[in-house]
């Protein structure tokens, strides 16, 4: 047998349409309870010939010969129902599309693959089933408490209707009861503001978030206003991280790193009362020589210090929103636990069109 495969012009994919084939035999033997002609009392049904049908795989094309039943139809475990293509080729078609290589390209990409006429049409069709799971991941039901909820925005180009154009993409993380994270909302916008702050976190709500103890954001107003008026009695902690880029805006590059290396002592304290001490001391020690980045300490400070009412919750996950925003970078979308990343990037499609 493997000389045989030898000699064919590509003896890897002759391989697999033999093991397919065979494969196929014994699932239509299992499930007609008896060999081909073989007699038997528990027989279930009985074959009506072979039918040539086209299965695309990473190998290229194949044109397998798939028994036929006289009563029911028969589709082998590895085809998808009414796909023509193997799921992990389909799988990168879609991953593809997502990191915005065109129809074209793809068309062109399949064709070196050996595999036969994979239109355009058939890869934005494809891509459309995409939508399909963006939609049940954002819609899904949510735990009714989150103690803390990361909020955060990017700007992505999306394509809405024929239009590529920029939009704000509002990511929300949560922790559950049991400590495990996960993404919340990956709602695109088209701008920051109280308004879609509120439409977001009102959305949170109809899929079963009731109560949240505190959210972690930077300070942009129509968020925080947002937090204020959707989760009453929650706490919200300003970002460390943003905090500090907007102390040391008003510190000059001279002195920046040596300042920048006294400020963070301040949420680097054992508890909220040696915090605030030290606060006071470094504000004392530089309010002269730069009183707008005092003034600016000052003002945020205790926003920035609401991370110290939790201390079941470890003070480095929610001083800042640093987590989050690695997410972003990364671009995909963790399962539920504190550590692994799953394989599903993050898909962005505005009033239910293709991701861009």
């Amino acid at each position: 047998m493997l000389m045989k495969f030898v000699t064919e012009e590509d003896p890897m994919q002759a391989m697999l349409k033999w093991l397919c084939e065979r494969l196929m035999e014994a699932e239509v033997d299992a499930k007609l309870g008896a060999e081909k002609s073989e007699r038997s009392t528990e027989r279930q049904g009985y074959r009506s010939g072979y039918r040539v049908r086209r299965f695309d795989t990473r190998m290229g094309t194949l044109y397998l010969m798939v028994p036929k039943l006289r009563n029911g139809g028969y589709i082998p475990f590895f085809v998808e129902g009414k796909k023509r293509s193997e799921l992990a080729l389909m799988n990168v078609i879609q991953e593809a599309y997502v990191n915005g290589v065109s129809t074209r390209k793809i068309e062109k990409l399949t064709k070196s693959l050996g595999i036969d006429s994979m239109s355009r049409s058939q890869v934005s069709s494809i891509a459309k089933e995409l939508n399909e799971q963006v939609e049940a991941f954002r819609n899904r039901s949510l735990d009714k408490v989150y103690p803390v909820l990361w909020v955060d925005a990017l700007y992505e180009k999306i394509r809405d209707d024929r239009r590529v154009k920029n939009m704000a993409v509002l990511i929300v993380t949560g922790i559950d009861l049991e400590g495990k994270r996960d993404i919340l909302a990956v709602e695109p916008m088209p701008e920051e503001s109280t308004a879609t702050y509120t439409s977001l976190f009102e959305k949170l709500k109809s899929r079963g978030l009731e109560k949240v103890w505190l959210v972690v954001s930077d300070a942009h107003k129509g968020l925080v206003k947002a937090v204020q008026e959707s989760f009453i009695g929650c706490s919200w902690q300003r970002c460390k991280v943003h905090f500090m880029r907007n102390i040391l805006a008003h510190i000059s590059g001279r002195d920046k790193q040596a300042f920048a290396n006294k400020l963070k002592q301040i949420w680097l304290q054992p508890d909220y009362s040696s915090a605030k001490k030290y606060a006071n001391s470094l504000m004392d020690e530089f309010e002269a020589k730069y009183p707008e980045a005092i003034k600016t300490l000052e003002e945020g400070l205790e926003d920035s210090l609401q991370f110290f009412s939790f201390a079941e919750i470890d003070s480095r996950k929610i001083a800042s929103t640093n987590l989050l925003e690695r997410l972003n970078r990364e671009k995909y979308v963790e399962e539920p636990g504190w550590l692994g990343y799953s394989k599903y990037g993050f898909l962005y499609s505005a009033s239910n069109q293709l991701p861009y």
